[in-house]
């Protein structure tokens, strides 16, 4: 059997519902956890390593940062893989920061829940038990770091949480599921469309990411460039456009030496420069603001803030990003 490391760090995963709130709060470790899913230790020698217990909201770049780093560490050891349990209201950018940073070829598949352990429909077994499935397939090497919930596996780089509360919520919008598991069977149907490295020593948590809406002004852009945020991620109206007042704002940021990066508030596709009204994408591009391919907003922030701990170089930048 393959030896596998399970990574615990909250999450509903790891919740039940508090008797005096009625609602769901933390409360098991991945001791108590494995012990519920008696059926996981039938499939891999498996090890536990108790991070913590977050909630997603809970989570920061910097405990990102610490995770990576952590998984680089074990990476080094005779594990064969890895599973990470994690809240899903930030896993995709926890994902994805591990996807950039963690430099194994072995399989790394992040896990949540949608349901608590107290409901009678709890779905983290089910995820896990498919997330050791990956891991014992051969085919799951130097695929970068995978999601897998509701039986559907996906890119960390391209997948986003699309529903609140139900189980079928992660997709990638742009390029469809990488493969799914049946019935303990792994079906892989593509590669992710990037598997990007990026080594890096320190990050910079310092980035704001802005919301573009119909008759928007300057207003917010100049209270992050004057409140000491050192890169912006604006989420930009189609496929990269902006109302003109906006703009000023932009460009106030760009003057005062902040990159800006540029995404779509749309669920899926690419930010290009197809439009030259005022405002619009061959203004911004003009300008200086870094274009995002197709990464959305989480996403963006997320590169952002690990690769302005290697340069703030605008021109640097833009290769990570275009």
């Amino acid at each position: 059997m393959k030896k596998i490391l399970v990574v615990f760090t909250g999450g509903t995963f790891s919740m039940k519902i508090d008797p005096a709130t009625g609602g769901a709060v933390p409360f098991f470790h991945g001791e108590d956890l494995l012990e519920m899913i008696p059926a996981a230790k039938q499939l891999a020698d498996i090890e536990i390593y108790n991070f913590g217990m977050y909630p997603g909201p809970h989570v920061t770049p910097e405990l990102m940062f610490d995770l990576s780093r952590e998984i680089n560490s074990f990476a080094k050891q005779d594990y064969d893989g890895f599973i990470i349990t994690h809240g899903t209201d930030t896993l995709e950018e926890t994902a994805y920061f591990l996807d950039l940073t963690v430099l194994t070829e072995k399989p790394i598949v992040v896990i949540g829940a949608m349901k608590t352990s107290t409901e009678p429909d709890w779905d983290g077994p089910k995820n896990l038990l498919d997330a050791i499935h990956i891991i014992n397939c051969a085919n799951s090497s130097n695929m970068g770091v995978l999601v897998c919930l509701n039986g559907e596996i996906n890119a960390a780089s391209e997948v986003t949480k699309t529903h609140t509360d139900d189980l079928e919520t992660f997709h990638s919008l742009d390029f469809g599921a990488m493969g799914y598991v049946d019935r303990g069977r792994v079906i892989f149907n593509r590669l992710p469309r990037k598997c990007e490295k990026i080594p890096v020593e320190k990050i910079n948590p310092n980035v704001d990411l802005i919301f573009t809406y119909a008759g928007m002004n300057e207003r917010f852009f100049a209270f992050s460039a004057n409140s000491g945020a050192e890169g912006i991620v604006v989420a930009a109206l189609g496929v990269g456009n902006i109302p003109p007042a906006a703009f000023n704002g932009v460009e106030y940021a760009l003057n005062k030496g902040i990159p800006v990066v540029l995404v779509s508030r749309c669920p899926a596709g690419e930010t290009i420069d197809k439009y030259s009204y005022p405002g619009a994408g061959k203004w911004l591009k003009k300008a200086g603001v870094i274009f995002a391919d197709y990464l959305n907003g989480q996403k963006a922030r997320i590169k952002l803030i690990i690769t302005l701990g290697i340069t703030k170089d605008r021109i640097e930048l833009s290769k990570y990003f275009e």
